[in-house]
Formats: C-alpha cells, sequence, structure tokens
C-alpha cells in the first residue's frame, strides 16, 4: 500500500484495533485482532465486531479519491450482515469492493475471514457520500 494513502485509526477502529493493510479504487482491506473485549457470553466473537469490520471496509471501499490531500467521507445508510462460521484463528480480515453506485450514494460487498481462510462473514450496504 502507498503509504500516502495510509489513514491512522479513528478512535472508535483503534479502540478494537483494526488496521489498515490496503487501501485503492474501489477496494479496502483491514485486520482485527480478535482481542477478549470482542468475545460474547459464549467465548465467540460479538456479532457487532463482525459488522464493525464491515461497515469499516466498506466505507473505504466507496470513498477513495486518489489524492491523499483530498479526503472523501461517507454515511451508512444500510448494512447487511451474514454470519457464516466460527473463527478457527485470531485475526479477522475484512475486505470490501465498491460496486456501484453515483454521485451521491454507493455500493459495497464485504467479507470477514480469518487468517486461516475460514469465511466467517459477508455484507453488503449502501452509504451516502459527505458533502463539504
Amino acid at each position: 500500500m502507498d503509504e500516502r494513502f495510509h489513514e491512522p485509526p479513528y478512535a472508535y477502529s483503534a479502540h478494537l484495533g483494526m488496521r489498515m493493510l490496503d487501501w485503492s479504487d474501489g477496494y479496502c482491506r483491514f485486520e482485527m485482532p480478535l482481542a477478549g473485549v470482542l468475545m460474547n457470553r459464549h467465548g465467540n466473537p460479538h456479532g457487532g465486531a463482525h459488522a464493525s469490520l464491515l461497515d469499516t471496509v466498506m466505507g473505504y471501499a466507496g470513498c477513495w479519491t486518489g489524492d491523499p490531500e483530498h479526503r472523501q467521507m461517507a454515511l451508512t445508510l444500510t448494512l447487511n450482515v451474514q454470519y457464516l462460521s466460527r473463527p478457527r484463528g485470531e485475526v479477522f480480515l475484512g475486505e470490501a469492493w465498491k460496486t456501484g453506485g453515483g454521485k451521491s450514494t454507493f455500493f459495497a460487498e464485504g467479507e470477514v475471514c480469518d487468517e486461516t481462510g475460514e469465511l466467517i462473514a459477508k455484507g453488503t450496504g449502501t452509504f451516502r457520500y459527505r458533502r463539504g
């Protein structure tokens, strides 16, 4: 990844341990270690952890500008998550792709795997670009 485009984590993503791995036109990839604070009462990652990672990578996937001085922001309008499996590993890897859109909104899809390759969750979302 070109370091000029690397953004430090915002407060919530830093709290969850997210870290940007790759970001380019229509694509984004983050990792998130499965720390104890992310677990539910069954000892599995809380569904909100999956959703937060998907929301983040899908949002970034649609906000690439190609100019590190011009940051584009977006708001989530819809977020759909399908929970498919439990992780076998210790790190969530979230990837997302912008799938369409126009001047004010965009669509994205994403997936969460662990470092063993286990597909954990998939998601889709609709996002609105922020102006100004």
